[in-house]
């Protein structure tokens, strides 16, 4: 459904939303490290997300990325529609250009339900509600 740069920049917004309390800007190697991406892959994704206003960067040697409060408050469908665009929610199942209510694939009933559950999903969560579990230490981002 969503991709792979997708859900990294996902990780890569909660990642700096977690760390929002330290009050310091985080690096690209940083967030990388934390997100098990590589750096350059981290950097072309942090910069769509500071291009859309998802994040702040700031330049120069003390410069990395932070989030403001109105920031870590937007819910994740703009990291989405950031990356992939919203057109993720009404994609067949299958990958079938053609399918629609009127001609459905195999699975485009219960597909259909799933996309509209994850869109409400991401409607309805935060940055910051995420960060807070991470924080606690129930939930987590990386793969260690």
């Amino acid at each position: 459904m969503i991709s792979k740069s997708c859900k990294y920049a996902i990780r890569a917004v909660l990642c700096i939303a977690s760390r929002k309390s330290d009050e310091r800007m985080l690096s690209i190697t940083e967030i990388a490290k934390e997100i098990h991406a590589p750096n350059a892959f981290t950097a072309k994704i942090a910069q769509t997300l500071a291009r859309h206003k998802i994040i702040t960067s700031l330049k120069g040697p003390y410069g990395g990325f932070y989030m403001e409060k109105h920031q870590a408050e937007l819910p994740l469908i703009t990291v989405v529609n950031a990356i992939d665009g919203l057109s993720v929610f009404n994609e067949c199942g299958l990958g079938l250009s053609n399918c629609s209510g009127k001609r459905p694939c195999p699975i485009h009933n219960d597909y259909k339900i799933v996309r509209e559950r994850m869109f409400k999903m991401f409607n309805k969560i935060t940055a910051k509600n995420l960060s807070q579990s991470i924080n606690k230490g129930s939930t987590f981002i990386n793969n260690l």
